[in-house]
This record gives C-alpha cells, sequence and structure tokens, in this order.
C-alpha cells in the first residue's frame, strides 16, 4: 500500500525542522516569524468574553460579519483599497488558509504560477501539493530588484498567476510602486491573477512603506489580497487570517474554505474584532520593539 502521489515526496519544511530542532536544544529561534510581544489585554478579555457568552458553535463559513466589517474598514484605512465586508471579505484559518482556498479556487493541476525567489516555502508546496508547476523569477540579493525581463520570460500560455509576498518572507523586500505596477501591467496583459501575501504589512523599516497591489489602478479586480493576524498581533497559534477579492472568487473560496476547514475558531473571531480596535499607538509602540531588536541583530541595517 502506498500514499497518494501528492504526498509520496512531501517532507516536513526548513522552517519546521529548524523550529523543532531550536526548541530541542533550547536555542534562539531566528527562523521562523515566532512574536515573543504579549497578546494585548484588551484581545484576551475578548477571548473570555466570547466564552463565557457561549460563542462556540459553528460561525458562519465566511467568518462572522462583525470581524469582516471591522477588516474591510483596515482595508480601506491602511491598505487604501475598498472592499464589501459582505461579500467580498472572508475571515480563513490562517493567512495559510486563505492562501489553500485562493489556489483551489483559481487554478488547476498543471497551471504555471510565477513565485519570486528567494520564496516563502509554504506557498511553492502547497502550490506543488496540488498539481501546479511553480517557476521562479529571481530576487537579485545585493538590492532585492527583479528583472522584469526575466519575469516576462516565464510567462507562457499555461501561466495562471503570479505571487507575491510583500513584506517579503523570507528576505524582507518591499516591493515598490513602480514594481507592482509593472507586475500589474504583466498581470493584465496575460490575464493572470495576482496572490498578494501581505502578513508583515505593519512591519517596515527605514522609510519604506507598505503598498498593496489591489490599491493601484484597476489591479483589484484580478488580485486576491491576503493577511492576518499573526504577526501584527502575536498570535500566530490562534490561526486567524483573511482574503479580500472579487466577490465571485471569494464567494467560491468560502465553499473550499466550509468543505476543508469548516470556518475559523468562533470564539477566537469575537476576541479580534479587539485587535483590529487598537489605536496607532500599539503599531508605533511593535515597530519601536522590532527595530531595537533589528539594529541589535543587524547593527549596519540602518544605514543599508
Amino acid at each position: 500500500m502506498t500514499t497518494s502521489k501528492a504526498t509520496r515526496n512531501l517532507k516536513q519544511s526548513g522552517i519546521r525542522a529548524a523550529s523543532t530542532r531550536c526548541k530541542a536544544i533550547g536555542g534562539i529561534n531566528l527562523g521562523q516569524g515566532v512574536c515573543d510581544i504579549p497578546v494585548e489585554a484588551s484581545i484576551k478579555q475578548g477571548v473570555f468574553k466570547a466564552v463565557t457568552d457561549d460563542k462556540s458553535t459553528y460561525s458562519p463559513c465566511e467568518g462572522i460579519y462583525p470581524l469582516r466589517e471591522k477588516i474591510a474598514e483596515k482595508m480601506q484605512a491602511f491598505n487604501k483599497v475598498n472592499y464589501d465586508p459582505q461579500t467580498e471579505v472572508m475571515v480563513t484559518s490562517g493567512s495559510t488558509g486563505a492562501f489553500v482556498c485562493a489556489v483551489t479556487t483559481l487554478f488547476e493541476p498543471g497551471d504555471e504560477i510565477i513565485l519570486f525567489e528567494p520564496f516563502y516555502g509554504y506557498h511553492k508546496n502547497i502550490l506543488e501539493l496540488k498539481g501546479m508547476t511553480v517557476k521562479s523569477v529571481s530576487l537579485d540579493l545585493q538590492d532585492l530588484s527583479f528583472d522584469l525581463n526575466e519575469l516576462k520570460a516565464n510567462i507562457s500560455e499555461k501561466t495562471k498567476g503570479i505571487v507575491v509576498c510583500t513584506p517579503n518572507n523570507p528576505t524582507g523586500k518591499v516591493y515598490s510602486k513602480a514594481e507592482l505596477l509593472a507586475i500589474g501591467e504583466l498581470a493584465k496583459a496575460h490575464n493572470l491573477w495576482i496572490l498578494t501575501d501581505e502578513i508583515y504589512e505593519y512591519i517596515t523599516y527605514d522609510g519604506y512603506e507598505h503598498i498593496s497591489m489591489a490599491s493601484l489602478l484597476d489591479h483589484k479586480t484580478r488580485t486576491i489580497t491576503i493577511s492576518g493576524l499573526s504577526k501584527t498581533f502575536n498570535m500566530t497559534g490562534w490561526r486567524l487570517g483573511y482574503a479580500c477579492g472579487p466577490a465571485k472568487i471569494i464567494e467560491k473560496m468560502v465553499l473550499v474554505q466550509d468543505l476543508v476547514y469548516v470556518c475559523p475558531a468562533t470564539p477566537l473571531q469575537y476576541a479580534a474584532i479587539a485587535a483590529l480596535e487598537l489605536p496607532q499607538s500599539y503599531y508605533n509602540s511593535m515597530q519601536e520593539h522590532y527595530t531595537k531588536k533589528r539594529m541589535i541583530s543587524c547593527p549596519l541595517a540602518g544605514s543599508l
């Protein structure tokens, strides 16, 4: 008896393997996005209240409306994109869950999807698990730029999508407006979907500004914007993410989520509302915290 072809060569990810080994020897883990800032008290109180109020049954498979409404408000205020919380926003089981739902909805086995390398390993592995072919465009490790001609050369009749992770995991690259516009115009010319992973959107340095692809020109119509609460609010174990996109695509992604995950954890969704109500001072404090750590681990970072 054998396992499926899709899982036959599947191995533990390098990220998970390194984290497991690091924990076993009592090391300091710099290989995974493990947050050490405590979760804000108001969010913790939201959990207690949700459980006490018996918010313990299935939520709608697209997530509770009050949280989707808060996500839409955040997308408008921070990302400069307007989404209808009723039809264009869904709460997911982490940003990874959003990615799985998007890939399952948009692509077929054999489709080619372009990643920028170095890439987040889970993106590649999920695509390959689903039977897609991954093609990569190299980032120059000196300045983190990419060659637009290389991107063009990788687009074929089989290409169906481009994945943009900004700020990038693992390089930290923040894609500029000009770069996003260039990617977006190519996607438009070749009728490609764009999946953006923006989970690190609040963690930028040295004057770099996070820009969402969906905020530029008409690229919202072909972009699935993926993010989540894990990194910004130090709740990686809560597995709460979200996706925003065209209503017809979100509708199908919700159906996929219903089959695979049923729904995100209900009481945690209610508690997450408090996270999206935190003042700007919270984000300033978080950025200052990470900036101090950055200067300790890489003293010359500020002069690069």
